[in-house]
């Protein structure tokens, strides 16, 4: 599929996880590619104030924006809607004894957090990220 527009799917990006892992940093290989998690209140993006738009770390897909960002508490950067469906897939995960609804990039596939129902209207979801996980285009 052709690139739609900036905040559209791309096309696909498919790697070997030994180029992943050459092109990320060992924290960004641990949570994009074997789906770690980083410790409460350690990102860089959960106490982030600035306007623009979140992108994947692994391939700068256009996730999320700032404006659908809020405050969970929770200590990792919390969304309440996606830019697109597209964007984000929400796969099953039954890991940890528990399950749960995994946030890939739609683009690489990469791990970027999970979602729980538990957020603001007009959702009621909470997509809780990983900052490891997000790069950060500032609005002009």
């Amino acid at each position: 599929m052709a690139a739609l527009n900036s905040t559209s799917l791309q096309d696909t990006v498919v790697k070997t996880e030994s180029e992943w892992k050459k092109e990320l940093t060992p924290a960004q290989f641990a949570v994009l590619r074997k789906k770690a998690t980083e410790p409460a209140f350690s990102g860089k993006y959960d106490n982030f104030k600035q306007k623009g738009t979140y992108t994947c770390a692994a391939c700068g897909n256009e996730v999320f924006t700032s404006d659908t960002k809020f405050d969970s508490g929770t200590g990792w950067p919390s969304f309440f809607r996606p830019i697109s469906k597209r964007n984000v897939k929400e796969v099953k995960d039954r890991s940890m004894g528990m399950v749960r609804t995994e946030v890939i990039c739609g683009r690489c596939g990469s791990h970027l957090g999970h979602v729980f129902d538990d957020g603001p209207k007009p959702t009621g979801l909470r997509y809780c990220l990983n900052s490891v996980a997000l790069g950060f285009k500032k609005a002009e």
